[in-house]
C-alpha cells in the first residue's frame, strides 16, 4: 500500500492496509501477480505490483520518482520474496511475467523504481527491485534524479 498511499500506509493499522488491498483486488484490475512454488503450487511465494502509473499517487513525488514524460505506462514497483526464497530467481520470475501480462495488455512500456546498489550509500531496502535485475530483463534508465534511485523502462510498443 506504500505507492498508493505514502508513508501513511505505516501509521494505519495493518487491518486497514489489508482491508484496502482487499478491496482493490476484489474490484477491479488485479494490483500484481503472484508466484507460486513450482514444487508445493498452493504455496504462493512472492508478489509484485503491477498496476497503471495512475493509480500510484505516491510516485508523482519529485525527489525520485516525479514522471519522465506522459507515457501511460505499467508500474512495475514493489516486490515482496517470501524469506525462504530469496536470492533463487522469483523477482527475477515475476518481472518477466509482468511484462508478457503488460505487453499482452497493450501497454507501451513497463516502468520501474530500482536501486542501485553498486552506488555507494544506497539503502539496503529493495522493495522495488535492484537495477542489475531490470538491468538483465532488457530495461533502461531513463531518469536518474538521484544516483541510486534511476527510473528503468522497458518499451514494449
Amino acid at each position: 500500500m506504500y505507492w498508493r498511499l505514502g508513508p501513511e500506509y505505516k501509521r494505519r493499522p495493518r487491518d486497514d492496509n489489508r482491508r484496502a488491498m482487499h478491496s482493490i483486488v476484489s474490484h477491479g484490475i488485479p494490483p500484481g501477480l503472484l508466484a507460486f512454488d513450482h514444487d508445493n503450487p498452493d504455496r504462493a511465494v512472492g508478489w509484485c505490483q503491477l498496476t497503471p502509473r495512475a493509480d500510484l499517487d505516491w510516485l508523482d513525488h519529485p525527489r525520485y520518482t516525479e514522471p519522465v514524460d506522459d507515457a501511460d505506462v505499467l508500474s512495475l514497483s514493489c516486490f515482496y520474496v517470501h524469506r525462504e526464497y530469496r536470492q533463487r530467481g522469483v523477482a527475477a520470475a515475476l518481472v518477466k511475467a509482468a511484462c508478457e501480462m503488460a505487453e499482452r495488455a497493450n501497454a507501451p512500456a513497463v516502468e520501474a523504481y530500482p536501486v542501485d546498489t553498486d552506488v555507494p550509500g544506497s539503502t539496503s531496502n529493495v522493495f522495488t527491485g535492484t537495477v542489475a535485475m531490470f538491468a538483465a530483463a532488457g530495461f533502461v534508465v531513463v531518469a536518474a534524479r538521484t544516483p541510486s534511485r534511476p527510473i528503468m523502462r522497458l518499451w514494449l510498443t
